[in-house]
């Protein structure tokens, strides 16, 4: 069978694994795609730069449209990253009759359905397992596996970063800051981390493992989201002493009044499989009517495990191409004809931690659950410390039970207007997971 041709924009961190991955299993990938699958071109930034992988056999330019009209290419992978120019040169080559295979998160949960769209029409197929939770094949488990399933809800540690800086603030009592730079350090987190550490990444994720969860239009803009900046290490020792551990989930949940997605942290209980993925892993767990609850962990960033499931889409394609990628087109169609509308974040139902910072004095706790009463919130813990050294307020830490966001929401704002109040409330979400 004819060789299939594939070019690649981006030669960095996970365009090089890719390539290696190709060339040092390119016999086990051929036997399982059915015929041989080589990358011919790869369009980089400055083609004088030292390459860490082997380029000897690949053509390298610094035109994209070289690769994008050349005629011998059939597949081309995008790990460019960001949304423009990759937005457009990814358009021009599904117009010109390539399939595509992507690591771009962002481009997919905010330009996927319009790419869906003008690829279905030219009838090629667009491949994006790897843009969500690296090496995890949890697109394809959703979409495949489970397909006989009604998903009920999902939740998943899709953000390695936040995921670390989290682990070693339990683990080392180390404060926030100082866990971000030994993340840097470590190549972790980007010198600009705010993606990562207030919940847009792990948002981006979401948008795409719902659409493909029930269905729906892939709608950035509909997730809630919420980052780990205000998590302090006095929080990870009370969610402790309560039997939690505060972890940073993208939650996917269906509901009889619509579908909830939400990126925050959240209290897990100590005994749920998720509490006790640490460090950059990833995992996500999805509920489902019929296979119950499965677990699905591994490394979620990285090069090797995301050319894993760029090659993994590779071959899905190629697999295809013999029968006519319009017969196969289920990457391409199928993904957003759910009318399901998405539910307000004021709407949603969680237990909630609250904690606040008192002045030592008598009757504070009586104005707060008032408060919190009058609002039809019940208690379920509470936690007071005696304060410490010379200081004149104290810590009071709350566990409720289940409480409306909106009714939780106007108790915040009126519990902060308090004189007794002397620092902003940290509010963080219970999550028990079944």
């Amino acid at each position: 069978m004819k060789q299939i041709n594939v070019a690649i924009l981006g030669l960095g961190t996970v365009g090089s694994s890719t390539l290696d991955i190709l060339k040092n299993n390119q016999k086990e990938i051929a036997r399982r795609a059915g015929r041989e699958i080589k990358i011919v071109s790869a369009c980089v930034k400055d083609i004088t730069k030292k390459r860490v992988c082997d380029i000897s056999e690949i053509q390298i330019t610094d035109k994209p449209e070289t690769v994008i009209n050349d005629p011998n290419v059939d597949i081309l992978i995008e790990v460019m990253g960001g949304i423009e120019p990759a937005y457009d040169l990814v358009k021009q080559a599904i117009k010109k009759g390539k399939h595509i295979v992507t690591a771009n998160k962002a481009l997919i949960a905010l330009h996927g359905d319009d790419l869906f769209n003008i690829a279905s029409k030219e009838n090629v197929r667009i491949g994006f397992e790897a843009s969500v939770a690296g090496g995890i094949p949890i697109i394809k488990a959703i979409r495949e596996g489970l397909s006989a399933n009604n998903i009920q809800w999902l939740a998943g540690i899709i953000n390695g970063t936040g995921n670390f800086i989290l682990t070693q603030m339990r683990s080392k009592a180390s404060s926030f800051k100082e866990v971000l730079k030994e993340a840097q350090s470590r190549g972790y987190a980007e010198a600009d981390p705010a993606l990562d550490i207030n919940g847009v990444d792990a948002a981006h994720k979401l948008t795409i493992m719902a659409s493909s969860a029930y269905g729906i239009p892939l709608n950035f803009e509909a997730v809630y989201y919420e980052g780990i900046e205000k998590i302090a290490n006095d929080d990870i020792e009370y969610a402790e002493q309560l039997g939690y551990r505060i972890k940073h989930l993208g939650i996917a949940k269906s509901t009889a009044e619509g579908i909830e997605l939400r990126v925050h942290p959240a209290l897990v209980p100590q005994r749920r499989l998720l509490a006790n993925v640490d460090g950059v892993m990833n995992a996500v767990v999805v509920s489902s009517d019929a296979a119950g609850p499965t677990l699905f962990y591994g490394a979620g960033a990285g090069g090797m495990p995301t050319g894993s499931a760029i090659i993994a889409d590779l071959v899905d394609i190629v697999k295809t191409l013999p029968a006519g990628a319009q017969d196969n087109a289920d990457s391409v169609v199928m993904i957003n004809t759910s009318k399901a509308v998405i539910k307000p974040m004021d709407s949603v139902k969680n237990p909630c931690y609250l904690k606040l910072r008192a002045k030592d004095q008598p009757g504070v706790l009586a104005e707060v659950t008032k408060i919190l009463g009058d609002l039809d919130i019940s208690i379920e813990a509470i936690i007071q410390k005696e304060p410490t050294n010379l200081a004149t307020d104290v810590p009071i830490v709350i566990l409720t039970h289940e409480v409306l966001e909106k009714n939780m929401n106007s108790a915040l704002e009126k519990i902060q207007k308090l004189d007794t109040i002397t620092d902003e409330i940290v509010r963080v979400r219970v999550e028990n997971l079944s």
